[in-house]
């Protein structure tokens, strides 16, 4: 059994790391198992194809906490953000296109190609979406109070969130309402009339998500991507350099300065209770790690339905944790290229800025709506919407001299299909894309 540890984390992935640095600069005896033989999680770097790093899984940063930032000093460990910009590239089936720049003029001169209109309403609109994540960014670092059985702290942090609630104008508690309950495609239909602008913006409500523009409480997910920020600077996204597996490599880094512990090819079998307190852990391999206590970097489920035992957890927060949705519906699918791309909107394959940018393969807003309904039968996207990346026109030590990498991320894609399994159609499947991206 050997030595007893203060704390072990279940799981490598950036977020076990950060929790695994700030509990060991705390002075807690910490270690990290992971199961893989790389830490990370989703956010690695790997060598898919010889001599090729590729970010496999997560591929821009945006949202890690630049207080985490500051007081982990990452950049001490390599951490490193090019900040994206352009932001997007959409090209259009009528060969037009729109350039969203960092450049707030820049951006209006590109949505006046398609409406006067929006380019005058498009400042108050940013104003205004920037407003609404200050606010919901006072939530992203507090433990969220209990409502059932709330004590004297849960109470008090009910009544701050209140008081915030109630300072604020009488617009923006309407459209604190209408940002956590509406639909991305409502919410953008109240300020815009282009279909070019709108399905740009839409596309932030669904990335990642097993939901459609017209479904309710997208708009949130669109506000997500606002509270975003890279070196100080609010709304900008980035490629990391070395990859997204820098981030990890970074905050481990943090971690073990700090005398944390890691350990990767360490598959955890379960969490070891007794007398209703996590002890320790048990490998798959038989080996048993004590701790006084256990954190668990994997999801909900995988933590409660599977490390740990029915006899070890009460009924009704067990029914509770059974009922949480999951379901994935994207898929990437990483290129090595001899070159760049030629678009048919923007031709020539010497780097230009729509290639340092998102690309986004979407015409309008219905399109992306049509792509949700065939996952919610349980196929796959006929028509899918992409999100392509080249991180390698920021970063040239990702892959050999004159080479560049692809990142397309696609959905809807559903984890599950209804009538066969991903085996018999990933290839199929992937060709379809490939032919997506050569119209």
């Amino acid at each position: 059994m050997g030595e007893t540890w203060d704390a072990v984390i279940v799981g490598g992935g950036h977020n076990g790391l950060v929790c695994a640095a700030y509990l060991a600069r705390g002075g807690l005896r910490v270690l990290v198992l992971e199961r893989r033989p790389v830490l990370g999680g989703a956010s690695v770097t790997e060598e898919t194809f010889p001599g090729f790093k590729i970010s496999t899984a997560a591929y821009l940063c945006s949202l890690l906490q630049e207080r985490i930032i500051r007081e982990l000093d990452l950049p001490r460990y390599g951490y490193y953000v090019y900040p994206k910009d352009p932001a997007y590239f959409a090209p259009f089936p009528d060969g037009s296109h729109f350039l969203m720049w960092q450049d707030l003029q820049e951006t209006c001169k590109e949505i006046a190609k398609f409406s006067r209109k929006d380019a005058e309403t498009y400042p108050r609109y940013e104003t205004y979406v920037e407003g609404l994540a200050r606010f919901a960014e006072t939530m992203l670092l507090v433990t969220p109070p209990n409502l059932v059985g709330s004590g004297a702290s849960d109470l008090g942090k009910l009544g701050k969130f209140g008081w915030q609630f109630l300072r604020m104008r009488d617009d923006e508690r309407v459209g604190q309402i209408r940002i956590f309950t509406q639909s991305v495609a409502d919410f953008l239909d109240r300020w815009f009339e282009s279909d070019q602008l709108k399905v740009s913006l839409a596309t932030d409500g669904v990335i990642g998500t097993f939901a459609g523009p017209r479904s309710a409480g997208t708009a949130y997910i669109l506000l997500h991507h606002v509270m975003g920020q890279v070196n100080g600077h609010r709304g900008l996204w980035g490629f990391v350099r070395g990859g997204m597996g820098a981030v990890s490599e970074a905050i481990a880094g943090a971690a073990r300065s700090a005398g944390a512990m890691t350990r990767t090819a360490a598959d955890v079998d379960h969490i070891r209770v007794k007398d209703g307190r996590a002890q320790g852990v048990v490998l798959k391999d038989g080996e048993e790690i004590r701790a006084q206590a256990v954190a668990s970097n994997a999801d909900p489920k995988r933590t409660f339905l599977g490390l740990l035992g029915e006899k070890d957890l009460d009924a009704r927060f067990l029914e509770q944790v059974k009922q949480i949705r999951m379901s994935g519906c994207s898929m990437k699918i990483n290129l090595a290229l001899d070159g760049l791309p030629s678009f048919k909107a923007l031709p020539g394959t010497r780097p230009m800025p729509h290639h340092k940018t998102t690309i986004h393969i979407c015409p309008d807003v219905d399109y992306v709506e049509r792509a949700f309904d065939d996952a919610k039968y349980g196929v796959p996207s006929r028509q899918p919407l992409l999100e392509i990346t080249i991180p390698t026109t920021y970063d040239d030590s990702i892959a050999p001299p004159g080479k560049h990498i692809m990142n397309i991320f696609l959905q809807y894609t559903p984890y599950h299909l209804r009538d066969r399994p991903w085996d018999g159609v990933r290839e199929s499947y992937a060709d379809r894309v490939m032919d997506l991206v050569e119209e």
